[in-house]
């Protein structure tokens, strides 16, 4: 057990990973009923301003269909500063939101059908599906489910995405840019792909359907 909590220690320190909090959203009994039980029309009258952005090309993410968990906790986490946004406008515009809102806009979006990609996907480093012991790199399908469906609690969905967004998600993990995952899970993780595996992997998690 000392030796895992070394190893762990180790991995985190070489990471450059700091000790602060990377979420402020604890998913409490109360706060999941919260979220599950947001207004989804009164989302999608919220939702007006997103759309420009968030259609599912380049490095915007699509958000119909991913999980109201995660949406919520992002938008908690731009508002609170766990999560910047190069731009400033994810921050700029979470800021003006409520819990309410964040609930009700989480639902709209849970509720729509997800983004889906072309086919042909292939596992060519066999991380996504395997993962790699001999770094200690975890299959990706442990957290964000065997086809790429995202799990609760809040484990995006990652299937459809862009290859842009997921390449530019991956790398903002290794460089660290990026410190809202929890246990730094993600960080860890990242920080031992090359840019090569991350846009096979990226490119693999775009074609899923």
């Amino acid at each position: 057990m000392k030796a895992i909590l070394l190893v762990a220690t180790g991995m985190m320190f070489v990471a450059g990973v700091d000790a602060a909090p990377s979420t402020q959203v604890a998913w409490t009994p109360a706060t999941l009923d919260f979220v599950e039980k947001g207004d989804a029309g009164r989302g999608k009258a919220l939702s007006a301003p997103c759309a420009g952005c968030h259609d599912g090309t380049g490095t915007n993410p699509s958000l119909s269909g991913q999980l109201p968990t995660y949406l919520y906790r992002q938008l908690q986490d731009y508002k609170n500063g766990n999560r910047q946004d190069p731009t400033t406008i994810m921050n700029t515009m979470a800021s003006a939101l409520r819990d309410q809102d964040m609930a009700d806009l989480a639902a709209w979006y849970g509720q729509q059908a997800p983004m889906r990609g072309a086919g042909g996907a292939s596992d060519a480093t066999g991380i996504a599906g395997r993962g790699e012991g001999r770094r200690m790199e975890p299959p990706c399908s442990s957290c964000h489910g065997g086809a790429g469906q995202g799990e609760k609690v809040d484990t995006p969905r990652l299937a459809g995405q862009s290859a842009a967004y997921l390449e530019a998600t991956l790398l903002a993990y290794k460089s660290g840019q990026r410190a809202n995952d929890i246990y730094s899970r993600m960080r860890l993780i990242a920080a031992k792909l090359s840019d090569a595996e991350i846009r096979q992997l990226a490119d693999y998690y775009s074609r899923l359907k």
